[in-house]
């Protein structure tokens, strides 16, 4: 065994003693935490964890709906509904990344972690359900359950639910002064295929353009938007 197998391999031990579970399929734990930036430098996609994301946010829906009914029995479908939205959220999400130190375990490419990506909250997220669907299919739910219950009991009394967006503000600001919702266009795309860079560009009706970038349109539409607010306030 190399040295460099034998170091991953004790990184999974370590990272497999902070959740809590000996795996019987390390295979499971290595998929988790392998971005799909590694991935696809090796050639394929099926081996990153972005198919156990989509298991993980479906276990961690349903075990998150089983503690609400539990911890509020009193409360009605929507009040659940609206705990349970914040309690599944990318943000919930990260902070139990970041508390079980979930980061520096992560494969991804030199570029992806000169990005920052260890600190990105959509990354931390991704790799925080993977690990869910991992536990789950090496343990059952039983083991996805008792992780849940234990990182997830102190976020029960939190307030998650998020401030509101750029593009939110904006269009209400704009909406207050009888003037029209900005347009969206996208301006360049750069990068190779598996970590593209958007360019957005934020346009209101008075021809004032603010742009920015980011790894999604999403978010570059969203600092575009940003931008274009601090415009439109400074010349109001």
């Amino acid at each position: 065994m190399s040295k460099g197998v034998k170091g991953h391999r004790e990184n999974l031990n370590e990272l497999a003693a902070k959740l809590g579970h000996a795996f019987n399929d390390f295979s499971l734990l290595e998929t988790a935490v392998t971005h799909s930036s590694i991935s696809s430098e090796q050639g394929s996609r099926l081996y990153s964890n972005e198919r156990l994301e989509f298991l993980g946010d479906r276990v961690l829906g349903l075990v998150i709906a089983e503690v609400l009914l539990e911890k509020f029995p009193k409360e009605e479908e929507g009040a659940l509904a609206r705990r349970h939205t914040a309690m599944v959220r990318k943000e919930a999400l990260a902070i139990v990344a970041r508390k079980l130190g979930i980061g520096p375990y992560i494969r991804m490419t030199r570029g992806e972690e000169e990005g920052g990506g260890r600190e990105n909250d959509s990354l931390l997220s991704d790799c925080c359900e993977a690990i869910i669907a991992a536990l789950f299919l090496d343990g059952g739910l039983d083991a996805a359950r008792e992780f849940i219950g234990a990182h997830w009991q102190s976020l029960l009394g939190r307030d998650l639910t998020p401030p509101k967006d750029n593009k939110t503000m904006l269009q209400e600001w704009l909406q207050a002064r009888g003037r029209p919702l900005p347009n969206y266009r996208e301006v360049a795309r750069k990068g190779p295929a598996h970590a593209p860079q958007f360019e957005m560009e934020a346009l209101a009706d008075d021809g004032q353009i603010a742009t920015a970038s980011g790894a999604s349109k999403r978010q570059a539409e969203q600092e575009a938007a940003g931008r274009l607010l601090e415009i439109l306030k400074e010349k109001a």
